[in-house]
């Protein structure tokens, strides 16, 4: 097997398997790095003689400690951003998907007109404080929980455009087929068109979900409530308090005090960085493997085709 190989016919593929191995080491390492500096001291890191490495130096929990000093509202945060990613992603791929099936449909006599306004949203928006205003005064979505579900109604102008490239690639006999048989356009819809569009489905369904899973802006615009703060944002508060106390510990002002200020300097912010890029990805990354295998025909068929 191992001369089969070196046959000179062979030899051009330890060239590609050599290829796909470096390229893969290039996305690989970053991860690894970033996992050995979360479990590193905060010493050893900001060491400039030692820096950054593979492997962590000095083995510390200290940033995870810091992460989880109040292991409620982390909790409470993980609850409420899982939540929403999945009723909001749910939510958007079964409202896009209906709305792409219609407009893939030749007998939707509405279609170019609906398909304009569609696309109308992609190139023009109402701007960020038109937004607000409307979210909050009109709709009364402002510190509130729905403010994360509902704006997920209208699907999305490219998931729609998507998921009707690729509805268009269905065979339009087994609609008729179906009609015969005396199928409501639902019964087609769910039972006919969403099964064979599962490629493009999994595609916006896993865009949507990475998407409301980093989401951290809502809650900075929109929410007060403690209890309703994503994780992104709940994590970006505590970085930003230890940075900013680490500021002022190690303002010339304070350090002739004569006030301890010891305990605040040893704080880890470097390290505390990568231990919440492990807590936030974490469970994306437990999620990818089940979506990857529908990424490939979803993502070229649904937006090149027709």
């Amino acid at each position: 097997m191992s001369k089969s190989i070196f046959k000179k016919g062979n030899r051009y593929k330890i060239f590609i398997h050599l290829f796909f191995i470096l390229l893969t080491l290039l996305f690989v390492l970053p991860l690894v790095m970033v996992v050995s500096i979360s479990f590193s001291s905060e010493a050893a890191v900001t060491n400039e003689s030692l820096g950054y490495s593979l492997f962590p130096r000095e083995f510390s929990l200290d940033a995870y400690r810091k992460v989880f000093k109040n292991p409620e509202s982390i909790i409470d945060a993980y609850i409420l951003t899982a939540f929403v990613s999945v009723v909001g992603t749910l939510i958007n791929v079964i409202s896009a998907g209906m709305c792409g099936y219609a407009l893939s449909r030749a007998n939707f006599q509405y279609k170019k007109v609906v398909s304009f306004i569609v696309f109308f949203t992609m190139l023009f928006g109402g701007g960020a404080i038109p937004t607000y205003i409307v979210y909050t005064k009109y709709y009364h979505l402002g510190n509130s929980i729905w403010i994360y579900l509902l704006p997920a109604l209208n699907g999305g102008a490219m998931t729609i455009l998507m998921i009707r490239t690729f509805c268009k690639g269905i065979p339009e006999s087994l609609f008729e087929s179906a009609k015969i048989d005396g199928a409501k356009e639902l019964t087609i819809f769910f039972k006919i068109a969403l099964p064979l569009s599962k490629p493009v489905i999994a595609t916006v369904a896993f865009g949507g979900l990475v998407g409301r899973w980093n989401n951290w802006a809502t809650s900075l615009v929109y929410i007060r409530n403690p209890k309703l703060y994503t994780l992104q944002y709940l994590l970006q508060r505590i970085l930003n308090d230890a940075q900013f106390l680490k500021t002022i510990a190690e303002d010339s002002a304070f350090v002739g005090s004569g006030i301890d200020l010891s305990a605040v300097l040893a704080e880890p912010t470097e390290t505390l960085k990568y231990a919440m890029c492990v807590v936030a990805a974490g469970p994306m990354l437990l999620v990818f493997p089940f979506f990857q295998k529908y990424f490939e025909k979803g993502m070229v068929v649904g937006s090149v085709k027709g």
